[in-house]
């Protein structure tokens, strides 16, 4: 599975792309990073999958930023950023990739160290979609009552696990094509999907003649 945080945290959000301009910018941050990060150390499960370094890494694909910049988005005391932004870099999840001299102060830029991170269903990872549909139903029912766009449907389909995979994959590709769009707008949108197995029983199948 992915991280496309984002969203792609994933998504990100894996989660909220930050400070969108009135110009359309490139999707790729502004500074050097790997295409993909396998995430394999429960370390690494723990610093990702937790709701503020979960937006703190999707901000991070617009472009790289300070704890400052991080704490003013996030509506967070910069000590709190500050800490999960350490638990991110001890994980090898964020670094710092470039500083910048603020009068008497240097002030550190924070990057992702990879655009994607791969992961597989374990450790933290587990109920990790559960929280990503309740954010995302608490975020459409604010805005189910204000002026913006809201599109949601559902459909249940018995199909064989390997289409049902196959179907995943695609809606993968779908959230990275939208995470690389350009930077442009006021508003901020996401992207959510959700294919899970349910406990509907299908119609029985059709009855022979005579039946």
């Amino acid at each position: 599975m992915t991280d496309h945080t984002a969203s792609p945290d994933q998504a990100d959000v894996v989660g909220n792309d930050g400070d969108d301009g009135a110009v359309a910018s490139s999707a790729t941050p502004d500074y050097e990073l790997a295409d993909t990060l396998d995430i394999t150390d429960a370390e690494q499960y723990r610093a990702l999958f937790e709701d503020t370094r979960r937006h703190i890494v999707s901000l991070l694909l617009e472009r790289a930023a300070t704890t400052s910049e991080l704490a003013d988005v996030l509506e967070k005391p910069k000590g709190t950023v500050g800490h999960h932004l350490k638990v991110l870099e001890e994980a090898g999840l964020v670094h710092v990739v470039r500083t910048k001299r603020v009068r008497a102060l240097e002030a550190k830029y924070y990057g992702r160290t990879a655009r994607v991170f791969l992961y597989r269903r374990e450790h933290d990872a587990i109920g990790y979609e559960a929280r990503i549909f309740a954010e995302a139903s608490a975020e459409i029912a604010q805005r189910s009552g204000e002026d913006g766009h809201v599109g949601a449907n559902i459909r249940s389909v018995r199909i064989p696990d390997d289409r049902a995979h196959e179907w995943q994959r695609r809606m993968d590709e779908l959230l990275v094509e939208f995470a690389s769009e350009p930077r442009g707008g006021d508003t901020t949108y996401s992207l959510v999907y959700g294919l899970y197995a349910t406990s509907r029983p299908p119609l029985p199948e059709t009855p022979g003649d005579g039946a």
